[in-house]
């Protein structure tokens, strides 16, 4: 791979250049990036010249209606983000915290989290910081988390292999729910395995990574259980599954995080009280694994604090 710090040295036109290159990485393209730094879109593309002229590598790939890192420009942005992350931190350490936290900062999230957990709070966090700028994209699957320019990921489930930082921030605990009216028209499943046997209707929740529907998985200790649901209905939102369950369709496996209250109020009811060790984890994802910028940090740390007020999990 290109050691970069062999290649150039390292002065204020470089410093320039990667800055931005950055700029550039997130906004996706050349006009937004210019207005970010108060800069012609011209004169970023001729800082972006200049830098791909000094290190002899073509850093972009353009086209009429996209700018994407070519696989140098990837490589020298993983090495970058930490740096540049580094001097921001440095800088922002001879201020107040409250200060420090400043700039834009780009979140790519779970539309769950977003939606129902995240949403209403998020007018706290934003008086808190006046100084940042927050953009907050919710999408089904994670993506490309360096090339699309964002700073942090928060998403449901096991992350992939990759050299992202992955900080796990809880697991909650999948339950098996269904309305009171539809229990009392249908009758209630004693067992796991009666829901194969098609006298019950089963809602799916759609896996954005394969396509599929997710497993309906039971456990209880050591004792698991996966039955497949030919289900009817196979949804991709949360907020319309909850809706689905609540008017009383049919059964859905839902995360204890976000049902709680429905719970307690008896909206809802667990069906197998008993099986209820099946578990699904929350993770934060970011590219740095040396530096965690004070913007950064300071909305991971809302985003754990409002998860956890949101439910018993610890």
């Amino acid at each position: 791979m290109t050691n970069y710090h062999e290649s150039m040295r390292f002065d204020d036109r470089v410093l320039n250049g990667l800055n931005v290159l950055t700029a550039v990485v997130r906004s996706g393209n050349f006009a937004v990036a210019g207005k970010s730094l108060d800069m012609s879109q011209s004169g970023v593309s001729r800082a972006i010249a200049r830098l791909e002229a000094r290190l002899g590598v073509r850093l972009l790939e353009r086209t009429t209606r996209t700018v994407t890192l070519s696989e140098e420009g990837r490589r020298l942005y993983e090495q970058i983000v930490p740096l540049l992350a580094g001097l921001e931190e440095a800088a922002a350490s001879v201020t107040t915290s409250k200060d420090a936290v400043r700039g834009t900062l780009r979140v790519n999230m779970d539309p769950f989290i977003s939606q129902l957990i995240l949403g209403p709070q998020l007018s706290r966090f934003l008086k808190r910081f006046p100084a940042l700028k927050l953009e907050l994209i919710t999408r089904d699957r994670l993506g490309d988390l360096v090339a699309e320019g964002f700073d942090l990921a928060i998403r449901f489930g096991e992350p992939r292999p990759s050299a992202l930082v992955a900080r796990k921030l809880l697991d909650t605990r999948v339950i098996t729910v269904a309305s009171p009216i539809y229990l009392k028209r249908t009758g209630r499943p004693k067992h796991p395995s009666e829901l194969e046997e098609g006298d019950h209707r089963l809602i799916d929740f759609r896996d954005p990574e394969t396509g599929r529907a997710y497993e309906w998985a039971f456990r209880q200790g050591r004792k698991e259980i996966e039955i497949s649901s030919n289900a009817q209905l196979l949804l991709s939102d949360v907020a319309t599954i909850h809706a689905v369950c609540l008017a009383g369709y049919g059964i859905a496996q839902l995360l204890e995080l976000g049902i709680e209250s429905l719970i307690e109020s008896g909206r809802l009811e667990v069906v197998f009280p008993d099986w209820l060790d099946e578990r699904f984890p929350l993770y934060a994802l970011h590219p740095s694994r040396n530096y965690l910028p004070p913007k950064t940090r300071a909305f991971l740390d809302f985003v754990i604090a409002t998860v956890k007020s949101s439910t018993s999990i610890a």
